[in-house]
């Protein structure tokens, strides 16, 4: 299965390797689904592993990096527009849309309103982490 998961899902199933969001970790550690990334994405995250709130040291950042890129396939996004996508009312997070079009995804995984509210109006399934979660019960 073919998923684009947005950073604070990522952060959390990484930071937190027994909080709610540990079964995502396992299915993709296990290659039971494949998070698509891109350049994007994979800097937002990188980015937000720095927050000074988290503490952690170049060495543990690269190792949770480690825990999470293996495991992914990295999709080029052009700067082209993808037909027939909605605009998302944040556009920090047009990206994640135009990453699930175009990689192709199943689903994209957010806990993020703005994203949530455009389940109906693309080409992809949009669930937050739990509705996810619950495909791997």
């Amino acid at each position: 299965m073919r998923v684009v998961l947005d950073t604070n899902t990522v952060l959390s199933a990484l930071l937190f390797p027994r909080g709610r969001l540990s079964r995502i970790r396992d299915v993709w550690t296990a290659g039971r689904i494949l998070p698509l990334v891109c350049t994007a994405t994979a800097r937002e995250l990188i980015g937000a592993l720095a927050y000074p709130k988290f503490r952690l040291a170049q060495g543990d950042i690269e190792t949770l990096l480690g825990a999470y890129l293996p495991f992914t396939e990295a999709v080029e996004i052009s700067n082209d527009t993808v037909a027939d996508l909605p605009l998302c009312s944040d556009p920090d997070d047009q990206k994640f849309l135009r990453l699930a079009a175009i990689g192709r995804a199943d689903v994209l995984v957010s806990g993020d309103r703005a994203l949530l509210k455009l389940a109906k109006a693309v080409p992809f399934a949009i669930e937050s982490a739990a509705q996810f979660q619950n495909r791997f019960a």
